[in-house]
């Protein structure tokens, strides 16, 4: 069965650093698109970033560009998000989501995004 793990969530004080693991087991990342969404108390979910199936084409949100990065290791099968220069703003549960067939994503419509995992709680706080 496909399953999608996200992990490295944590306390950082602001203006620090986080990396975010998306780990995939029963489905290989060449044939998916890999989105990062995130989640505040009351708000709606939003999505931050993702990678295409193909040609590592990526996205970002305007929030988080120039501060994100995002990438792949087809050896592990993982998706890493790497997040600099945290705020507080950026508190919220990261998850990470799969998308067949997609070569260009960006269009964050999370009912398009086949499988999730269940989040992993970044918090930014002095």
């Amino acid at each position: 069965q496909v399953q999608l793990v996200e992990s490295g969530g944590g306390l950082v004080q602001p203006g620090g650093s986080l990396r975010l693991s998306c780990a995939a087991s029963g489905l290989t990342l060449d044939y998916y698109a890999i989105g990062w969404f995130r989640q505040a108390p009351g708000k709606e979910r939003e999505g931050v970033s993702c990678i295409s199936s193909s040609r590592g084409y990526t996205h970002f949100a305007d929030s988080v560009k120039g501060r994100f990065s995002i990438s792949r290791d087809a050896s592990e099968n993982t998706v890493y998000l790497q997040m600099n220069s945290l705020k507080p703003e950026d508190t919220a549960v990261y998850y990470c989501a799969a998308e067949r067939g997609s070569y260009y994503c960006s269009d964050y419509v999370p009912s398009e995004y086949d499988y999730w995992g269940q989040g992993t709680q970044v918090t930014v706080s002095s």
